[in-house]
């Protein structure tokens, strides 16, 4: 189980860094978070995000990830 959990917390480390440092510089994932589907709404005094797609990008790559880690055992 802590093997697991330092595994998923590394994993976790890692797309925050690609998140900061795209979202940061012009590199190769600076498209994250600009996906078609997430909603971006910007008024005067308001701005609401919800990044949909995005979210089920990384959702199908961490199942994707965490299956190949369970096939390992």
């Amino acid at each position: 189980m802590g093997k697991t959990l330092m595994i998923a917390g590394a994993i976790l480390f890692g797309m925050g860094l690609l998140f900061y440092l795209g979202a940061r510089f012009e590199g190769p994932f600076s498209w994250l978070g600009r996906l078609p589907g997430d909603i971006r709404i910007e008024k005067e005094n308001f701005s609401f995000y919800l990044p949909i797609t995005t979210s089920i990008l990384i959702s199908l790559i961490l199942s994707g990830l965490f299956y190949l880690i369970s096939r390992m055992r």
